[in-house]
């Protein structure tokens, strides 16, 4: 059963001393695009996340959060007071340069200088990261359930529609029979009009023939359009990965239908072409969320 390349998926783990969240989300892309933002504490690790997230999702825009929680005051962010004490006494300088009075809301200033909160340099444990891992693969799984929903209520579209693209080719018989009766007569009838060259010229007569001979065959057009809409919805049902897949076979129905079409010359024939062209397109339009 094929798959959208929409999903979400959320997962909140604690380890000893960090809790981690975890939160994916997919959208279509022609290729695997991962954008990963997790903490300096996972840095180490970053290859695996992306390994392991590229082998589970295959396909589509990815957007990779990891944020992290301290559990214990020793991985709190601690106060540089070496830069902060640096940032006082050269505000306090520069006042006395400019000889201005120094506010008592300094500190305010100092705290929000940039690197005077920092994090302590630590290590994730093996076990903590087998333990992330883990509900990495969970968030994934998520994910997974959602791209199958997804993709459930996208089949019902893709085979409603392409009933619907079979059974106006069902109807295309019914006219067929007044336009070969129309067509025999405008060969009777250039026949007539051609009659008096035909010995001079019966080269002009078998290039009309196999004109009008052209025109009138519309079966095998018929055949292929109904087999290749027979394959979509096969490659629909047995297929997790049809994306692509069905991109190329939803080319082929067009084309089928274009040629039918141009071939017909029957108003009656190509207003159901063009109601085919209007489901196919409405299945173009969303066989790019395929997986």
């Amino acid at each position: 059963m094929i798959k959208s390349m929409t999903g979400f998926g959320k997962q909140t783990v604690e380890t000893t001393n960090n809790k981690f969240v975890i939160e994916i989300r997919t959208l279509n892309s022609k290729q695997f695009d991962l954008n990963a933002k997790i903490p300096a504490l996972l840095r180490e690790y970053e290859p695996d996340i992306r390994n392991l997230t590229s082998r589970r999702l295959l396909r589509g825009k990815v957007d990779l959060q990891i944020t992290t929680e301290a559990k214990t005051s020793e991985s709190a962010p601690g106060l540089n007071h070496t830069l902060a004490g640096h940032y006082y006494r050269e505000i306090k300088n520069l006042s006395q340069v400019l000889g201005l009075e120094l506010s008592e809301q300094i500190l305010p200033v100092v705290l929000r200088m940039p690197d005077i909160w920092s994090l302590p340099e630590e290590e994730l444990d093996p076990e903590e990261w087998k333990t992330l891992s883990e509900n990495i693969e969970k968030a994934i799984d998520a994910v997974d359930r959602f791209r199958i929903s997804e993709g459930k209520t996208l089949y019902e579209d893709f085979k409603k529609r392409i009933e619907i693209i079979k059974t106006l080719l069902s109807q295309v018989e019914q006219f067929e029979i007044e336009r070969i009766q129309r067509i025999k007569e405008r060969i009777r009838s250039n026949l007539e009009n051609y009659a008096a060259d035909v010995q001079q010229d019966k080269n002009r007569l078998e290039q009309e023939m196999i004109f009008y001979i052209e025109k009138l065959d519309i079966t095998e057009e018929k055949i292929r359009l109904e087999k290749h809409c027979d394959y979509f919805l096969e490659t629909m049902e047995n297929e997790d990965t049809a994306g692509k897949k069905l991109n190329f076979i939803g080319q082929e129905i067009g084309r089928e239908i274009n040629t039918m079409g141009s071939k017909a010359n029957d108003a009656s024939i190509q207003k159901l072409v063009v109601l085919m062209k209007d489901e196919l397109e409405k299945i173009k339009e969303q066989l790019f969320n395929i997986l």
